[in-house]
């Protein structure tokens, strides 16, 4: 039985939390959705509706699940997916790109009406999902310190804050290290603001399937999605203690980006680094009660489609090293719990360990991402370790 919905449980530190993940989101991978819908032949306004469906798409499906199943469920567009297309739909017509996108989304939406996908990620222990989520998120820690190399005060600062903050008010960490490198931004007069159009309406564009589209680019961009998106983000929820039922989860992302595919929405996943960063003990001390930072995400995520431009703009204005800063920052928590469940159990801890290097090292093989092939080293490891001994 669903507890019921309390807006006193609403708290400053989800809502900021719930602002870095969009912030994260839109601020390491826009470019990558601009590039894509470049390659399909959008003109500006197209890309411009583009993002206000991904935006709607996003917010709508983030708010729905949270809220209903009381759980911080993120969603987010395919990162890998995206940087797929940039390089397979060059010299393919935009109705042709929407065919592909229509055609993944319907074979994602199978997958979650069988229940395939949720018997595949049901039987993966969870010390390799565990291990799986700490190497996709080890860059981002990394990045957060490397950051010092591109603005030292900035960051050094930011760091400063956190680790004061940790220790005297660690409830409001986050807060008040965001709120210390936008001070130091200011000062320092790197805060670019441009002027950009805000709303931009979504355009229908009919899709048109041909065989070799569907099979050379909508197959590997349907496995891709999966395998790099999706799968991480199930684990994310399931190394966090989350346990959801997985089939709904992948049917309701699948059918919202099949229907919203025509005006651009190419694809709805569940996300993993952003929904790790509504998942921290700093959002609140009771874990049942984070779900309201991915809602406040959710929210921030429809202002982002509505004001598509104007949000996109406030986003990309932030300099670089804030946003690594905060995003790494962030996530330490979230780390150094994935490491610990990864390493807890002595008889799956070198299978874990495979995993997280692997996923880690960020290899790319046969256009896949790094997290599906340190899923599959994990798993083979397992089974070879878990054979009877002589």
């Amino acid at each position: 039985m669903r507890p019921p919905l309390t807006l006193r449980h609403l708290t400053f530190p989800a809502v900021v939390a719930g602002f870095v993940a969009v912030l994260v989101g839109y601020t390491s991978s826009a470019a990558i959705i601009f590039q894509a819908a470049e390659a399909a032949g959008a003109s500006a306004a197209q890309i411009g509706g583009w993002l206000t469906m991904l935006g709607l798409a996003m917010g709508v499906t983030t708010l729905g699940l949270s809220l209903w199943y009381r759980t911080p469920v993120l969603t987010a567009w395919s990162t890998p997916g995206a940087a797929l297309l940039v390089t397979s739909l060059p010299g393919t017509s935009l109705s042709e790109a929407v065919g592909v996108f229509v055609f993944a989304s319907a074979l994602i939406f199978i997958c979650g009406i069988t229940g395939l996908f949720a018997r595949l990620m049901n039987a993966i222990p969870q010390a390799i999902s565990a291990a799986m989520l700490a190497g996709i998120l080890l860059r981002f820690g990394m990045d957060a310190f490397a950051s010092l190399q591109l603005n030292f005060a900035l960051s050094g600062t930011m760091c400063l804050v956190y680790l004061l903050a940790r220790r005297l008010v660690p409830r409001y960490a986050i807060v008040l290290t965001l709120l210390g490198g936008l001070a130091v931004a200011a000062l320092q007069g790197i805060i670019h603001v441009t002027h950009t159009q805000s709303l931009v309406m979504p355009q229908f564009i009919a899709p048109h399937f041909t065989l070799s589209s569907l099979l050379g680019i909508g197959i590997p961009f349907f496995v891709v999605t999966m395998a790099s998106q999706n799968a991480p983000g199930i684990a994310t929820l399931k190394a966090h203690g989350y346990t959801l039922p997985v089939s709904p989860l992948i049917a309701w992302t699948g059918l919202t980006a099949l229907l919203l595919a025509p005006f651009g929405g190419f694809t709805v996943c569940i996300a993993a680094i952003t929904a790790a960063i509504c998942m921290g003990p700093e959002v609140h001390s009771d874990a049942q009660r984070r779900y309201w930072a991915a809602a406040a995400a959710g929210v921030f995520y429809l202002l982002a489609g509505i004001f598509g431009g104007a949000i996109g703009g406030m986003f990309t204005a932030l300099p670089l090293a804030l946003i690594h800063t905060i995003a790494g920052l962030a996530l330490l928590g979230t780390i150094a719990g994935s490491l610990q469940r990864a390493l807890n159990e002595e008889t799956q801890r070198d299978a874990a360990v495979i995993t997280f290097l692997i996923t880690a090292s960020g290899v790319t093989l046969l256009g896949v991402g790094a997290a599906f092939w340190g899923l599959i080293g994990g798993v083979i490891a397992h089974l070879i370790f878990s054979l009877p001994k002589r």
